[in-house]
């Protein structure tokens, strides 16, 4: 089984997949979050990924998946969300119809039966081509593994599937996946084997912004990674800015990236006073550096000058932060 390689000193930047209409993306690695997915893999648990919005959780799947060449499969949960979703989804609307031609074309009871088994009605989920592509792959058909083309490539190296917002689901999705996520398997509606992990063991990451308590049972059978942003001043400004740096390389200068880390430190202390929710944090503050770039493009002065201006849009989402916020020097 493949890790990520450990870093003592500095940290490393992956650059992530290209789409089309998407900004160019790129992922610092930290010690911290490769020694938890590095452990997450050893031990063959999930990672759950807790940490405010905006500071990487979600991105951090991504990342391993392209560090590691695995197949990646992301899914964000939803109110309306249930546990099977992640197993198996079974098309009972397909099933009738099924039912209601083989009436009309007076099929006899064995072609009948053998066209109304519910194995033929059963869709495989993340869970499942993470845990058996091949079997995923006969239950739908032959279709190639969900997801980015790379995925037909990369599987053989493993998965990497995201449960993204797990908090947001009541607490009888987390529930419902104890068996997959603690025993490795699962059996899908009409099947009478369960389907377990084949070839190499996935990882699964879950992220949370902590909307919601989750479970004790689901919580023992994960491990958990806390993502933080550094508390001093000094040490957020230096954090910010080499994320920015990773981000946008000679688009601009350290001037600049270290005024809009300033700024956005200005911002969120004001927001911490004012218990202000959500905090303007790392995904503010890569907004606010892109907006000034697009803005003055190789035009660093004209940069500078813009974030004031363009702080109060992707900084102070909040009307009391618009009105009151003092603007730093910048």
């Amino acid at each position: 089984m493949n890790f990520l390689p450990h870093t003592r000193h500095n940290n490393y930047v992956v650059k992530l997949p290209y789409f089309t209409g998407i900004p160019e993306r790129f992922h610092t690695f930290d010690k911290q979050s490769i020694e938890a997915v590095n452990a997450a893999l050893a031990a063959q648990r999930p990672l759950l990924v807790r940490g405010e919005p905006g500071i990487g959780k979600t991105q951090l799947a991504e990342a391993v998946a392209t560090k590691l060449r695995r197949a990646f499969y992301p899914f964000t949960v939803d109110a309306r969300t249930e546990s099977r979703d992640l197993l198996w989804r079974f098309d009972a609307v397909m099933r009738l119809a099924q039912a209601q031609l083989c009436a009309v074309l007076h099929k006899d009871e064995p072609t009948a039966e053998r066209e109304l088994d519910a194995k033929n009605f059963v869709q495989p989920g993340p869970l499942w081509w993470a845990f058996d592509a091949v079997s995923a792959q006969n239950a739908s058909g032959g279709r190639p593994p969900p997801g980015p083309q790379e995925n037909k490539t990369r599987q053989k190296n493993g998965w990497v599937v995201l449960i993204d917002e797990i908090d947001k689901a009541e607490s009888d999705v987390p529930n419902g996946l104890l068996e997959a996520l603690g025993a490795g398997q699962f059996t899908p509606f009409g099947y009478d084997q369960p389907i377990t992990i084949r070839g190499v063991p996935p990882l699964i990451m879950l992220t949370t912004n902590e909307e919601r308590v989750l479970p004790d049972a689901f919580l023992r059978r994960c491990l958990v990674l806390h993502l933080t942003l550094p508390r001093e001043d000094d040490a957020l400004i230096a954090h910010l800015q080499e994320r920015g740096r990773a981000h946008f390389g000679s688009q601009t200068t350290d001037e600049v990236l270290r005024a809009a880390a300033r700024q956005l430190v200005a911002d969120r202390r004001y927001a911490e006073q004012e218990q202000l929710s959500p905090l303007p944090g790392q995904a503010e503050y890569l907004d606010l550096v892109r907006a000034v770039i697009g803005l003055a493009q190789g035009e660093v002065d004209k940069q500078k000058a813009l974030l004031a201006s363009a702080a109060r849009f992707t900084l102070r989402k909040h009307p009391e932060m618009s009105r009151n916020t003092p603007e730093t020097t910048l």
